[in-house]
């Protein structure tokens, strides 16, 4: 079993805060291939469902992003998933608007989700999904940034990323990181017409 986390706070009114970016992941990947409802468990939200051959459970924590580990613990050791099957979808300030990348491992950057779930789980070795977002600029406006809803303009580019990620999930649940990483970046070449 695999367990796919998104990142994100659980306030309505932050559902569309560029941090929820994961969240959003999440929601177009159990809607696209027909999860179960979302209920709650874990200190979060979970669908079930399969992508290709692999069984999966989502997540969503509800505990907000400081606390994220705690929900991802709790399934994964439930469920007695390892760190290399868990994989966090997540916002990316490092990261261009509509470009993403998978890794497995590395640093949290100063993300507090990140931050919590190497805690929660012991080791920083897991999957990563980076959305990006970009960077406001400068550091002090980082946090209004991350918490700010996304711009009517971002429409163009976060749509099409979230159905592309949702229709290539079945490329990264097989383990094919770097396929899943060339389809997403051919969409957005296509975008924005290279």
């Amino acid at each position: 079993m695999l367990l796919w986390v998104g990142l994100g706070n659980p306030e309505p009114g932050m559902a569309r805060h560029r941090h929820n970016i994961g969240f959003m992941a999440v929601d177009a990947i159990a809607s696209r291939h027909g999860f179960t409802p979302w209920r709650s468990r874990f200190k979060g939200l979970c669908a079930e469902g399969r992508i290709g051959l692999e069984k999966m459970l989502l997540l969503k924590p509800m505990t907000y992003m400081n606390l994220s580990g705690e929900s991802v613990q709790e399934a994964a050791s439930f469920y007695k998933i390892a760190p290399g099957d868990v994989t966090a979808f997540h916002d990316e300030l490092d990261l261009a608007p509509g470009k993403m990348r998978v890794k497995k491992g590395g640093g949290n950057a100063g993300h507090n989700g990140l931050r919590s779930m190497d805690r929660h789980l012991g080791t920083p070795d897991y999957w990563r999904v980076r959305l990006g977002i970009g960077h406001p600029g400068e550091k002090a406006r980082v946090t209004g940034h991350v918490l700010g809803d996304f711009a009517k303009a971002d429409k163009d580019w976060l749509e099409p990323l979230l159905d592309e990620i949702a229709a290539g999930a079945d490329v990264l649940a097989a383990g094919r990181p770097e396929d899943f990483m060339t389809r997403i970046a051919r969409l957005t070449e296509q975008k924005n017409g290279l």
